[in-house]
């Protein structure tokens, strides 16, 4: 990619819990509204059950909001709660062809619409943002062997010779490091709480760690689950160092609700810590107003591309975590937002790709574009007709 001079901007980080120690009880659930239609009805059912630390997008980038208090006897509700949010983020059937179509009118295919793109990105410096679980690699039973294809890996490596490439995902960087294998990029591993910059060979520049103080808490905490969990078949706990996971693709459904009590009853004891929940995943995060989306506003603001109006920022991703970074381009009115999914739902992105297959397709795209706008190309003899 081409090199950048990376100034670190000032960074405020709102907190949504106080620091490990303080002894304050802090919210156990931040969960984002479920995907696809019972997103409405999902968030107004936590409010009624009186949820702690439930919140609407406002107060999870920052906004003041008063906290329900937590009425006795609803522990059961409350992680019924969670069970159907996770339902309704990993869809288990394909939608009938109308209703795919009538959110496809919404969420154009990136592919289809690549001469659009192309315009909105003309005479703009284009940076991408990409995840990698869903996006780049498919996803897999065991998250150990969430690969990416040799083909991808190249594509990849072409995007960041022409534009400044960062992978901004739930892994730990080592993890995503090794599978990426790429040191030209910018990685922001637990989602967004740990930022590295392009590494030479005996350096790698740590750019950002807004969660450091919390690394003992989520020690003790992955300690925990791990003892907790280990009794239920298939269910499986992810250190990734500022965050934990703890994966459940592989779970009989049946044992969901009693894995969710599992999980809430070890972050009793965790205040400084909160849940949320993605595709057949459980995220356990530091309590602090820090997520992908901001990850991007640092990116930006850290390569000197902030406040500018040429610059075309563009996210890929399929994660509802993802949904943060979408939600951030769109505020800022500048930047495309891509949700890579074959079904609805309900999603900040402008545009959808279906599966990792697209995302190749359209990185591919991408880079023949710039390619043939490059002045090399431009100066190059055209064969006689």
């Amino acid at each position: 990619m081409a090199n950048q001079d990376v100034v670190l901007p000032d960074v405020g980080i709102a907190a949504a819990a106080p620091m490990p120690g303080s002894g304050r009880a802090a919210a156990l659930f931040a969960c984002r509204g479920a995907a696809g239609a019972a997103v409405p009805s999902l968030r107004r059912g936590a409010y009624a059950l009186g949820l702690p630390g439930v919140v609407d997008e406002e107060e999870y980038l920052g906004a003041p909001a008063a906290a329900s208090a937590h009425a006795p006897g609803r522990a059961g509700a409350a992680t019924s709660w969670v069970v159907e949010a996770i339902r309704a983020s990993s869809p288990t059937r394909c939608p009938a062809v109308a209703e795919y179509a009538a959110w496809t009118r919404k969420h154009p295919s990136a592919l289809g619409s690549f001469d659009q793109i192309a315009a909105a990105a003309k005479g703009k410096r284009v940076v991408m943002f990409m995840d990698y679980d869903g996006t780049l690699s498919p996803i897999v039973a065991d998250p150990d062997m969430a690969f990416m294809s040799t083909e991808m890996r190249a594509a990849v490596r072409d995007v960041a010779k022409h534009f400044p490439t960062a992978i901004v995902t739930g892994r730990c960087v080592d993890k995503v490091y090794n599978f990426v294998g790429l040191s030209e990029l910018y990685y922001a591993g637990s989602h967004g709480m740990d930022i590295k910059g392009p590494s030479s060979k005996d350096e790698t520049k740590v750019l950002l760690q807004p969660a450091r103080e919390f690394l003992p808490v989520i020690d003790k905490a992955y300690r925990a689950l791990v003892e907790k969990t280990s009794a239920t078949p298939g269910a499986r706990v992810e250190n990734n160092k500022f965050c934990l996971s703890v994966h459940f693709r592989c779970v009989d459904e049946k044992r969901w609700t009693p894995l969710a009590d599992q999980v809430k009853a070890v972050l009793r004891d965790f205040p400084e810590l909160k849940l949320t929940e993605g595709r057949k995943v459980l995220e356990i995060r530091p309590s602090i107003m820090w997520d992908k989306g901001r990850a991007v506003d640092f990116l930006l603001k850290s390569l000197g591309f902030d406040d500018r109006g040429d610059v075309l920022p563009v996210y890929i991703g399929d994660d509802r975590t993802d949904e943060d970074a979408f939600k951030v381009l769109r505020k800022r009115g500048q930047g495309l937002g891509i949700l890579v999914s074959k079904c609805p739902k309900e999603t900040d992105a402008s545009y959808s790709l279906q599966d990792p297959t697209e995302v190749m397709e359209f990185l591919l795209r991408l880079v023949q574009w710039k390619r043939r706008r490059s002045p090399a190309a431009a100066a190059r003899p055209r064969a006689k007709q």
